[in-house]
């Protein structure tokens, strides 16, 4: 199945934040840079991060950045197909 960019790009930075590559209360980069980074739109990161944030990984502080929280939700766990066991 095909992905958005910021698909992608939320991956990667989930990998990174799961990783500890950015710890627990630490910042990601500006959206700026993240653009930069990844070749991409400023919107494109801005999607990525709100995904981010509501799958409870990051927050964002007006005017301060995204930053990691502190307890980190459990990865995502696939869903188990109906009718195996």
């Amino acid at each position: 199945m095909a992905q958005y960019e910021w698909q992608r790009i939320a991956r990667v930075l989930e990998e990174e934040i799961r990783s500890g590559h950015v710890p627990p209360g630490g910042a990601l980069s500006s959206i700026t840079r993240l653009a930069e980074t990844y070749g991409v739109a400023d919107r494109t990161i801005r999607r990525a991060l709100r995904d981010l944030r509501e799958r409870g990984l990051i927050e964002t502080l007006p005017h301060k950045g995204s930053y990691v929280v502190d307890v980190l939700p459990p990865a995502d766990v696939p869903e188990k197909d109906e009718g195996t066991d």
